[in-house]
Order: structure tokens, then C-alpha cells, then sequence
């Protein structure tokens, strides 16, 4: 199937059972009242968090792969479990998760409580949408196993953008699907908005473009007029593959060609290694730099760990404050947008926010409503992510524009996904984001509110 990083033994039952007690004792370790939260050395996450004081709940041996079935075509997995993992143990098998989220240090728990899209989005929805039953170790300290019918079928549905307020995932049952050894692009270019989304559209409806099949789509907008839509196949057919995770850079690529061939694992991690585009302001698009930049530490997770040092210290903003630059506003955000839409969001965007490029990416929810983060079942929808920071107009505030972007996309019937900034009123946050059922499960998952409330984690950043 490709290259793939090394593999990693699967966890076995007995171990599962092991680590589940770890954490059970960590949890009664703590004392009544005080808050709690995941001991966890990796976030994926864009929100600054206030010191809470709350104690770290042990999950040292929960982030692996306890089985995968290649006839049922599911696989068994630990809520710490990254995906770069999950898909070194599916690959040998043909097969991958219905969704698999860009990052390599994302994982299932956090895919599922916290949300994710990507290219085969506009077939199978979001992560949480292919899980089959979930272990939830919830506020209450209790360990229970949710379904879609039965007793906790209300934690099934809540737990979806629920950000670790009601539980944790512990372990997750999910749906797999084939993969071929490699995935042959075509890209195609676009110079109106309109007719990108009449394809998508067309696309999600038919599955296919050209008399061929579509098994996974995205794009990218590089200007005003100037999108690129990349349709991939999966596909055995034999030829030489592209490697973006030495000097060339994949986005780049996708402006300059027309065609495409990555192995199933490039594939899957084409992002990555550059975080989309992101890297660049870290100079490591530069070739010099590239050359002397490990391949190893070319990762989200890495760069990541770099923004989160500037953040925390601040030397890049006191550089430009030194050289007579305005501050910045960090703008980084995924939005869903209605197809309908979604071009009236992108002309706004760009006219408004001096942010490119802009990541696209077609989602069709599945048959089922998600209180938490209500997409309609049926209804096309385009994620739309830009990260980057804009300079603060003279008289403008810090967090101005993510406001705007947030007011924008109500007005046009859209959704924000909640892992970085917002600035939502109470009274609206539980209006978009299904107040009274997560309420509800609230109260009887958490009720004595050891996990930090959705609304005080994302807007408030405690």
C-alpha cells in the first residue's frame, strides 16, 4: 500500500483493561470538586486556555489499535489513538477510515468530540458519522458504552462538537472502507466561483466526473477567480508517483498541474507535511531551508508546537512591533457552508480578509441529525478553512474580523466548527449549537460539572 511510517503492535484486550483502570484511579485520586482534564501531550487545537487548576486524568495507554476486522470492515480503536497510526494498521489491510482528518496527530476521541472533515467528506460525511458505538468515561467518572439506540443514545448524539465536556472516548467502534494502492488526481481549474460549486455539486450527486468515479474531492481557492478542484480515484494502475514530503511542496503543485499519482499513504498525509501551507511562515517552503529542515520534523504536529511557543512568548510579534508593523489577528478557522452559498461566503472573504489561500472541501452530512453541530442529512455543504494572521486596521480590535466571519456565516445559514477562536453571546452559542440537548446531557453525564462546559471552554477558554 505505500510507504507508511513504522508500525505499531496493537494493543491488545488485557492492556485496554489495564489502562481504563489507570484512569479510573486517576480520576478517584482527585479530590471532590475539583476539575479534571485529559493529561494529554498533543493538541490540535487553536484556543489559548486560561490556567484552570484542574488535575490530569492518566491516559497512558489508550492511544492505540486494539483490532481491525477486514471482513466487517471495522476497526476497534483507543480514544488517544492518532489517525497516522489507525492507518498503519488499516493500509496492509486495503482498507482506511471512511474520513481520515489531515493531521497525522489527530485522533479518533478527538476527531469525534471535537469534529473533522475531509476529501471523502462529500461521501461519508464526518468522522463521528462512521462510528458504530463509543466508550465514554464522562464527567461522573463512570465508563459507559453508547450506541446509537438504547439506553445512552443521548451521548451518542451529544458527544459529537461536545469538546470533552461530557467525557472522554475511550475506545470507538468505526467503519472502514477500501483503499487502492495508489490515487490518481485530476486537478481542474476554475475561474467562476459558480461553476466550482455547480461540480462539487454534480459530483456529490453522481459520484463520478468525466465517466470516471470520484472516491475523494477537494480544492483550493488561490484568488478571487482562481480555484483549483482536485478529483482523486483510488486505483491499482501502475506508474511513477509524486513525493511531496521532500522539496516540492503539494499545494504548489496543484497550480501547476493538471494530473497527479501519490501512493495511498502520501495520499492520505498530502497535507501534512507542510501543515497545507502553513509552514510557509516558518520559512520552511524556502529551499535553503528545506534542505537543512529534517524530513522527520516536516509535520503539523511540529510546526504546531512552534506556533504554540510564539503564542506563548511572543517573540515574532515584539519583532514586528520593533520594525514599525501593526499587530496581527490570528484568523484561523473552518467553516460549512450551504452550496448555495457558499460562493456569496468566498467573494465576501476575499474582498474582506487578506488571507489566501483558502482550503475547500465538499462534506454531505449523513442520515442523521447531530444536535451539537445540526447539519442538515442530505444537504451539500463546503468546509472552508483559512489559517493565518491579518494586520489590525487602525481603530479595529483584536478579533474583529473572526466576529465578522462568525456573523457572516450565520446570515448565510452556515455552521463554525469551534477548535479556535469564538465570540459568541451565550444566548446564541446555545442556538447554534444545540443548547438543550447538550444541557440535558450535562446534567446527567457531568453533574457536578468536573469538565469544563462547552461554552466556558470555547468562548470563554477556560
Amino acid at each position: 500500500m505505500g510507504r507508511a511510517s513504522e508500525l505499531h503492535a496493537p494493543s491488545t484486550g488485557r492492556s485496554h483493561d489495564i489502562a481504563v483502570a489507570q484512569l479510573r484511579a486517576s480520576y478517584a485520586a482527585v479530590p471532590p470538586g475539583r476539575p479534571i482534564r485529559l493529561a494529554k501531550p498533543t493538541t490540535n487545537l487553536f484556543r489559548p486556555r486560561t490556567a484552570t487548576g484542574a488535575a490530569g486524568l492518566d491516559v497512558r495507554g489508550l492511544g492505540g489499535v486494539l483490532s481491525v476486522d477486514p471482513a466487517a470492515r471495522t476497526a476497534d480503536v483507543q480514544g488517544m489513538c492518532t489517525y497516522e497510526r489507525l492507518v498503519d494498521a488499516t493500509l496492509p489491510h486495503g482498507l482506511m477510515p471512511l474520513v481520515v482528518p489531515q493531521l497525522k496527530s489527530i485522533t479518533l476521541g478527538g476527531a469525534v468530540t471535537g469534529l473533522g472533515v475531509e476529501s471523502t467528506s462529500f461521501r461519508h460525511g464526518m468522522p463521528h458519522e462512521s462510528v458504530l458505538e463509543v466508550d465514554v468515561f464522562t464527567g461522573g467518572g463512570e465508563v459507559v458504552t453508547a450506541r446509537p439506540e438504547g439506553e445512552h443514545a443521548d451521548l451518542f448524539a451529544a458527544l459529537p462538537n461536545s469538546q470533552g465536556s461530557l467525557g472522554y472516548a475511550i475506545r470507538l467502534k468505526i467503519e472502514l472502507q477500501p483503499i487502492a494502492a495508489r490515487v490518481a488526481l485530476r486537478i481542474v481549474p476554475y475561474t467562476d466561483l459558480d461553476a466550482l460549486i455547480a461540480a462539487v455539486e454534480d459530483v456529490t450527486a453522481t459520484g463520478m466526473w468525466d465517466g470516471r468515479t470520484v472516491d475523494a474531492m477537494d480544492g483550493v481557492l488561490f484568488g478571487a477567480n482562481d480555484a483549483r478542484l482536485v478529483l482523486a480515484t483510488f486505483t491499482d494502475e501502475p506508474g511513477a508517483t509524486s513525493d511531496y514530503t521532500g522539496q516540492a511542496v503539494y499545494y504548489r503543485a496543484l497550480y501547476e498541474r493538471r494530473s497527479d499519482l501519490l501512493t495511498a499513504y502520501d495520499y492520505l498525509w498530502r497535507w501534512d507535511t507542510d501543515w497545507f501551507w502553513v509552514s510557509r511562515a516558518l520559512g520552511v517552503q524556502r529551499p535553503a531551508i528545506r534542505r537543512l529542515w529534517p524530513a522527520r520534523y516536516r509535520r503539523s504536529d511540529v510546526y504546531h508546537r512552534l506556533f504554540r511557543l510564539e503564542q506563548r512568548y511572543g517573540v515574532a510579534a515584539r519583532l514586528d512591533r520593533w520594525r514599525g508593523r501593526p499587530d496581527s489577528e490570528r484568523v484561523v478557522q473552518d467553516v460549512e457552508l450551504p452550496t448555495g452559498r457558499t460562493a456569496e461566503f468566498l467573494r465576501w472573504f476575499v474582498e474582506r480578509v487578506p488571507l489566501l489561500p483558502v482550503w475547500l472541501c465538499p462534506l454531505r452530512p449523513r442520515e442523521r441529525v447531530w444536535p451539537l453541530y445540526p447539519l442538515r442529512p442530505g444537504q451539500t455543504y463546503v468546509n472552508v478553512g483559512f489559517w493565518g494572521t491579518v494586520p489590525i486596521a487602525t481603530g479595529a480590535r483584536d478579533g474583529d474580523v473572526n466576529r465578522a466571519v462568525e456573523q457572516v456565516v450565520a446570515e448565510l445559514d452556515g455552521h463554525k466548527t469551534l477548535y479556535s477562536d469564538a465570540y459568541y453571546d451565550r444566548e446564541t452559542f446555545d442556538r447554534l449549537y444545540g443548547g438543550a440537548a447538550y444541557h440535558a446531557a450535562k446534567q446527567r453525564y457531568d453533574p457536578d460539572g468536573r469538565l469544563t462546559g462547552l461554552y466556558e471552554k470555547v468562548v470563554e477558554r477556560r
